[in-house]
């Protein structure tokens, strides 16, 4: 663990592209969150010089699909403001669904604080509790399609695009996908010169812009 949080740093501090402003990524962790979720697209910000910290509920350790134990840098209570804020999937029937009440507070009060909401995967939940998605085009895991759409009939929920991009309101499919939606994020912010030679630090082929709907360039 003390090797990916340096990792992290040393990344984000000697491999860097210039930029004006330092964009900051606060990405939330529950108990039981999926772990390339999260490390993929930290992956990407981290690399492309975004200065990025973990939130949680408490500062308590979670466990990542109950093998990797992770510490949270802040808790819901002191967690500093960030550009984008990143939700991520996993254990999301107890930690979104029937639970994370707190989570959807602390993310109504960042509304206005907060340039871009991101979500990888079953992370959309939260964002739809807090009305986030009324009037938006999303996605989700598709697993999740269905039930998005039952429980958020506000939205337009759709399948078979890796991400979809609102303005604000970036959402994308599941697990890998949180690659191609924080790659586009990177794209978005400092230009797809930039997310491309992510992509090619990390041997990530895989990536294509047109695999998302682009709704808004803002």
């Amino acid at each position: 663990m003390k090797y990916i949080y340096f990792s992290l740093i040393l990344l984000s501090s000697t491999m860097s592209f210039s930029q004006s402003k330092q964009v900051t990524v606060a990405i939330y962790l529950q108990d039981g969150v999926e772990v390339l979720d999260f490390a993929g697209p930290m992956e990407v910000f981290a690399y492309a010089g975004f200065k990025v910290f973990t939130v949680a509920e408490t500062s308590d350790p979670i466990i990542s699909q109950g093998i990797l134990k992770i510490i949270p840098e802040y808790s819901l209570d002191n967690a500093p403001a960030a550009d984008i804020i990143t939700i991520v999937g996993g254990n999301s029937r107890k930690a979104f669904i029937e639970g994370g009440h707190e989570l959807v507070a602390w993310i109504k009060s960042r509304i206005d604080k907060t340039d871009y909401f991101f979500s990888v995967c079953t992370g959309v939940y939260p964002l739809g509790r807090a009305g986030l998605l009324d009037g938006q085009t999303v996605t989700t895991f598709y697993q999740n399609i269905e039930d998005l759409r039952q429980r958020f009939p506000g939205a337009k929920v759709i399948k078979g695009a890796r991400f979809v991009d609102n303005g604000k309101v970036v959402t994308t499919a599941g697990v890998s996908a949180g690659i191609d939606g924080a790659l586009h994020m990177v794209a978005k912010l400092k230009g797809e010169a930039a997310a491309r030679q992510a992509a090619e630090y990390m041997e990530y082929d895989k990536w294509a812009p047109d695999d998302g709907l682009i709704l808004s360039k803002n």
